[in-house]
């Protein structure tokens, strides 16, 4: 475990800082109470009075372990997501080091968000495997593609390496969605033979309007330029995934385009996967921007040139049978709460092997609350208080 330790003079706490992601915070005199009998691993390992933060977005953090009986199915922003085909989405954790102004989920420095989730690396590898059996079972033949992706950025994820090797040697296909900050020449050079296709997100090739885009002073073009084109001349495949924010950056899209053929992107799937801007609910909403629709957005790529357009078979998706849904649309239940949910006045119960979130409540952990089921769609589980 590395960790740099210091202590808080004004809060009286001692200060652990785990590969600069995760903050735990234990009172002074707790601390010197333990250490008389354990070593500092032990105490971050199994002191109960701690508090854990996400170093990077300064929230609230839950670290995730098998022992701790969480399960990774059920919620969005952790765990293991399946829509019915033989893609996995892998969430490692929340968090993001950007500040996107189109985002779809208000990660960074948010408005929204109160709570970050990570999960032990063995926890999620050992749960993948479960799931890619069932789906070897029912889904013969078809290539099982792990995707490392999640309300963040994954690159922030301290045992990042250890996961995509881990299910390399379980799945077919390893991909990762980035925005590419945190990757180094080191890095992409160690991954591969590991990791199969990036899908890099790259907004503009213009430097103002990349750092504005990205909601960051910060944030560095040209080094992510540098990255694209390391990746392109690696082992590992890439794959552009601008968004396209209508009023920002429509000169961009063909720019990306030429960038993308100049430096060789995607060698065996598509080079490009230009994202539609859309609206949501608790998602940020760029100032004076004009949302196409799909038959807008379809026409226009179009316009750009052949093969812009994607499709599940471009990457070998196609339907496979999904795990076995635990609660139905309308049921009632009767549920604990357990932990504090991704958004204010969200709290998180568990029943019958899944995460359910339960909106607009004032109850507290330990709390019993009588809840309908009004979503089950992926196994993702959002319940109201009756």
């Amino acid at each position: 475990m590395y960790y740099k330790k210091f202590f808080d003079e004004e809060k009286k706490e001692v200060v652990f800082m785990i590969r600069d992601v995760i903050e735990v915070r234990i009172a002074k005199n707790i601390y010197e109470s333990y250490r008389k009998k354990y070593s500092d691993e032990e105490i971050i390992s199994f002191c109960p009075h701690k508090n854990i933060y996400n170093a990077v977005t300064g929230r609230r953090l839950y670290y995730i372990t098998e022992e701790s009986g969480i399960p990774l199915i059920g919620h969005t922003a952790f765990g293991i997501i399946d829509r019915g085909t033989n893609l996995l989405q892998i969430r490692p954790c929340s968090g993001c080091n950007l500040n996107c102004i189109f985002c779809s989920v208000d990660e960074g420095k948010s408005r929204t968000r109160v709570t970050d989730y990570m999960v032990d690396v063995d926890y999620l590898i050992n749960k993948f495997e479960e799931i890619a059996d069932f789906k070897r079972r029912h889904c013969k033949n078809l290539p099982i593609e792990a995707h490392i992706d999640g309300q963040g950025e994954p690159f922030l994820y301290p045992h990042i390496e250890e996961l995509i090797k881990g299910l390399h040697d379980i799945a077919d296909i390893v991909s990762i969605q980035t925005n590419g900050t945190l990757l180094t020449k080191e890095k992409i050079k160690r991954l591969e033979g590991y990791l199969d296709r990036i899908n890099l997100s790259l907004n503009s090739i213009d430097e103002q309007k990349a750092k504005l885009l990205a909601g960051c002073a910060s944030y560095n073009l040209k080094h992510v330029l540098e990255m694209a084109k390391e990746i392109a001349n690696s082992q590992i495949d890439l794959l552009l995934a601008p968004v396209w924010v209508p009023g920002y950056n429509d000169d961009d899209m063909k720019k990306i385009i030429e960038f993308g053929k100049e430096i060789g992107a995607g060698k065996k799937w598509k080079p490009f996967g230009i994202q539609k801007y859309i609206k949501y609910r608790f998602g940020r909403k760029p100032k004076g921007v004009k949302i196409m629709n799909f038959w807008t957005f379809y026409k226009k790529l179009d316009e750009m040139g052949e093969g812009l357009r994607l499709y599940p078979k471009d990457f070998g998706i196609a339907k496979c049978k999904a795990l076995p849904k635990k609660f139905k649309v309308g049921e009632k239940v009767k549920l604990r709460i357990e932990m504090h949910g991704r958004l204010k006045n969200e709290m998180l119960a568990i029943a019958r092997e899944r995460i359910i979130q339960i909106t607009d409540t004032n109850k507290k952990i330990g709390d019993f609350v009588n809840a309908k089921i009004l979503r089950n769609r992926h196994n993702i589980y959002v319940a109201e208080e009756i």
